[in-house]
């Protein structure tokens, strides 16, 4: 089978290369994002619960930093490139300096993410994204995406997003879509895909093991989970295995590209069902005693509590973002970083 290619900054531009040469004749892109965890919910009444997901998605996107890309090429029959089919593009990322969800970044150094090598070599997103616009994998329709989106919703294509424009994500879910077609015309959700089946239920290796019972074709995993090259071959292997099994190995375009599992009520159905009223986590409500100015310890989870202001268009004046940062780490977000900043930004 073939091996993951660790990617680090410096041997991006020689790996981008190589998939420039192979995207042609392996059009098709499964990919998996790992990232420092969700640290903020918004609260306030949403026109649709996927328009609550979406809010979620933003805020965290636009807080973190993406700590991994990994990408599987393979061509219209699932045959993977002899040469090379998986990269692991590692980012960036400081646990000394950056924000992150502390048991995300524990379950990460589990699965063997070496932080250290992180922070010292890791690619900077702008010179990842500059060779990602010109690798002839975005912008295309010849380009087929493949994902899963998990428990945390849309967060690949989010931080994808992200990446491409530099940018903080759209306030609205409407032009986050307009965006994710123009970058990503053609996107397959295996999370979507799976309402085509009354079997397959779970998260990726769930899938993956269902598919390979009885007597059917077994799909394997290729290196340790929770890392982003072995979710994205992962990825590959079960939506061609899929496809074969549940939809004759055509899938209706039209009814599932571009749908994200969680996402995109609001803009299939726009108000239909009214406003949705955002779920409050029991860390406490806004105007209790925990404030953006003078947070408090939390006795019942441990953690000290953060308000951050968004305008959010005329339907809702004021959505306020819960900001979790655990006491025992308040050492590692100092007021001069970038993290701390982007808090203050918002409050």
């Amino acid at each position: 089978m073939a091996r993951i290619r660790e990617v680090w900054a410096p041997n991006l531009e020689n790996e981008m290369r190589l998939i420039r040469d192979l995207i042609d004749n392996y059009p098709y892109v499964a990919m998996d994002t790992e990232f420092p965890g969700v640290v903020a919910r918004p609260m306030g009444t949403f026109k649709t619960s996927s328009d609550y997901h979406y809010q979620t998605m933003r805020c965290n996107v636009d807080l973190l930093k993406i700590i991994q890309v990994g990408i599987t090429l393979a061509d219209e029959n699932g045959n993977f490139p002899q040469e090379a089919s998986t990269w692991q593009f590692n980012f960036r990322f400081s646990i000394n300096d950056d924000m992150y969800a502390p048991d995300s970044i524990d379950l990460l150094q589990k699965s063997g993410i070496e932080f250290q090598r992180h922070e010292e070599i890791g690619i900077a997103p702008n010179d990842f994204a500059e060779l990602m616009i010109t690798s002839g994998m975005v912008l295309s329709e010849d380009t087929k995406w493949i994902s899963f989106h998990r428990r945390v919703v849309g967060y690949d294509f989010g931080y994808f997003v992200k990446l491409l424009t530099a940018a903080s994500l759209p306030t609205t879910e409407e032009a986050f879509f307009e965006l994710l077609q123009m970058w990503f015309p053609t996107v397959y959700d295996i999370k979507y895909m799976m309402r085509a089946s009354n079997n397959l239920k779970g998260g990726l290796q769930q899938v993956a093991d269902d598919l390979g019972t009885g007597a059917i074709l077994q799909v394997l995993r290729i290196g340790p989970s929770h890392q982003a090259g072995s979710d994205s071959l992962l990825t590959a292997s079960t939506f061609f295995k899929m496809r074969e099994i549940y939809f004759q190995d055509h899938i209706d375009d039209a009814e599932y590209s571009g749908k994200l599992y969680g996402l995109g009520q609001t803009v299939t159905n726009g108000m239909m069902g009214g406003p949705w009223a955002g779920r409050r986590d029991d860390c406490g409500a806004r105007g209790s005693q925990y404030s953006a100015r003078n947070p408090q310890p939390d006795a019942r989870s441990g953690v000290e509590s953060k308000w951050c202001q968004h305008g959010h268009g005329e339907w809702l004046a004021d959505v306020a973002a819960f900001i979790i940062v655990p006491s025992d780490e308040q050492r590692t977000i100092s007021p001069t970083n970038t993290s701390r900043r982007t808090i203050d930004h918002f409050v």
